[in-house]
């Protein structure tokens, strides 16, 4: 019966709602798309505004400034991405050398991917020399994966599945080092092959972090 009752309402005129959390979406996926495709400092605002369908009114409420809309494509989507590619699968699982070679094989090869490189490192490359709110988030993202990968393989050695005389925040270093190193190579000859070839020799060294006598592949 309410709901026949509501059915007969009239409907109020005017704009629809607003909806301050979805502007505020919509605003932050557009800068990100705009800033991976241009670079922090050429992204135009215009063109964020136009993507998200929003005033530049909207923007400043919302953020203050471009810095601050940056800084928020870093914390909310950046690191978010990069918890969830390389630390929860690290999360309770039985063999970290396994969860690892799964985020390896996971690396998109797709040529979008591959020309605009990785969002974490243009972004470190462009603006850490140039701003030090960039920096420290950045570099709070890179110390958080290292350490997360350091955590996961010093447990794989108190459970027999990873080289004891490994170091593991050195070896997480390195993980850190070869798929970003991998990642540049590839965004430079623009060549998905060079991808693809790195990944696979991240994958022979992750496997050759078993101990001696571990004879799985996978």
């Amino acid at each position: 019966m309410d709901l026949l009752v509501r059915g007969n309402r009239p409907r109020r005129s005017g704009p629809a709602p607003r909806d301050p959390e979805r502007t505020r979406e919509r605003l932050l996926q557009a800068a990100f798309r705009e800033v991976y495709r241009s670079g922090f400092q050429s992204a135009g605002l215009n063109a964020i505004l136009a993507a998200a369908g929003v005033t530049r009114g909207a923007l400043y409420h919302h953020f203050g400034s471009k810095e601050a809309l940056g800084y928020a494509i870093v914390e909310e989507i950046i690191a978010p991405d990069n918890r969830g590619q390389w630390l929860r699968p690290l999360q309770n699982c039985e063999d970290p050398i396994d969860a690892l070679i799964g985020a390896v094989q996971e690396l998109s090869v797709q040529p979008e991917a591959v020309g605009g490189g990785c969002p974490l490192l243009n972004l470190a490359q462009e603006m850490s020399p140039l701003d030090a709110g960039f920096r420290q988030r950045l570099a709070t993202i890179f110390r958080n994966w290292q350490d997360g990968v350091a955590a996961a393989l010093r447990d794989g050695q108190n459970h027999g599945k990873v080289r004891r005389d490994l170091e593991p925040a050195q070896a997480a270093g390195l993980l850190i080092a070869m798929v970003e190193g991998y990642g540049s190579l590839a965004k430079n000859a623009q060549d998905a092959k060079v991808m693809e070839e790195g990944i696979r020799n991240i994958v022979e060294w992750l496997r050759s972090m078993r101990p001696p006598g571990n004879g799985k592949r996978g």
